[in-house]
């Protein structure tokens, strides 16, 4: 409980920033210095990045995906570890891993498409555009705090979540009893404190606006157009080729599937691969911006950076930080800034 707590606290941490003449925006953590102060560490350069990986990998503490992009030229791609340890299938370039919180920008980014179609006004209250959303909450909070996670709203993990087969979590709808009866932490704009279930109330606004469920509109509006065919939020129970088990534990000796809902939602829990995250990049990161998005729990793990012209993927089946420790050596690696 111990783990599964610090990685909450950790990955799912929202940090915006800004720097001049660039947008940072970050969802996702960095490493912990506590887990990785005994790993390895990358020197400057890509050879001595790569001597890393193979390192990292050699002490079972990383499997996963990088991806290394400078412009239109693959500096490196690379896949390590398994995707299924028990059937001794290997990491590759299509391997669809769980990216966690990344699912939140595409929410961002479907609820932008719908504000430039003049459906949403940001500043409105969630009751406007959800009447019949079951909690009084929904007169206080506005769009805008729910997107920046200042509106007061909790997560929706916790002992009904924990007590529930996860099977039957299929849709947003059944997301919302986990959380609806849950008071506002603190005065909506007051302060910002990571919300989940912020999330789910905003992909429930989509598929109101939209009349199309959330996984149908991310799926037609904002996949499909990037080209991302291998980027959805699959059923658990669904055959899916080259999607990855998620490793978790001590020596990462068990599978996450009985923490996983039976599908991902519009606060995460999506799949995808580090080709299909680059044309999401390209399709949708603002021009000149420097930034990220990251994501995380038991078994998972996502790193995405882009910053003068160098863009850095890194989808990991291991327990955070493993993605996000990769892509800050490999920012160390490329001379880029590195968070200590």
């Amino acid at each position: 409980m111990k783990l599964k707590l610090l990685i909450i606290s950790c990955v799912c941490a929202a940090v915006v920033s800004a720097q001049p003449k660039k947008q940072l925006v970050r969802i996702g953590g960095g490493n912990d210095p506590e887990v990785t102060k005994n790993w390895p560490r990358s020197e400057a350069g890509l050879p001595a990045f790569q001597k890393f990986l193979d390192e990292l990998t050699a002490r079972d503490l990383f499997s996963g995906n990088v991806l290394v992009m400078h412009g239109n030229d693959t500096l490196l791609q690379k896949s390590f570890g398994f995707a299924d340890k028990e059937h001794n299938v290997p990491n590759n370039a299509d391997t669809k891993f769980n990216i966690g919180s990344i699912n939140k920008i595409f929410t961002r980014t479907a609820l932008e498409q719908l504000r430039g179609e003049r459906k949403i006004d940001f500043s409105k209250t969630l009751r406007t555009y959800l009447p019949d959303y079951a909690s009084p909450i929904a007169d206080r909070i506005t769009i805008q705090q729910l997107l920046d996670m200042s509106s007061g709203m909790g997560d929706f993990f916790g002992p009904k979540y924990d007590a529930t087969p996860k099977d039957r979590v299929r849709s947003l709808s059944e997301y919302v009893p986990f959380f609806i009866d849950q008071p506002l932490a603190f005065e909506p704009g007051a302060q910002r404190r990571y919300s989940n279930a912020g999330y789910i109330v905003l992909g429930l606004v989509i598929e109101r606006l939209s009349g199309m469920s959330y996984y149908d509109y991310v799926r037609e509006k904002i996949f499909a157009p990037a080209g991302m065919n291998d980027t959805d939020s699959y059923p658990l129970d669904t055959i899916v080729p080259n999607r990855a088990i998620g490793y978790t534990g001590p020596k990462h000796a068990r599978t996450n599937v009985y923490t996983l809902p039976g599908r991902g939602s519009s606060a995460g829990g999506g799949y995808s691969t580090v080709a299909d995250l680059l044309r999401f990049v390209r399709a949708h990161a603002p021009k000149d911006a420097a930034g990220g998005y990251g994501g995380g729990a038991e078994g998972l793990n996502a790193a995405v950076e882009f910053e003068e012209g160098y863009t850095i993927i890194v989808l990991s089946n291991y327990d955070p930080p493993a993605a996000q420790y990769v892509a800050q050596n490999a920012r160390r690696a490329l001379g880029l800034p590195v968070d200590e």
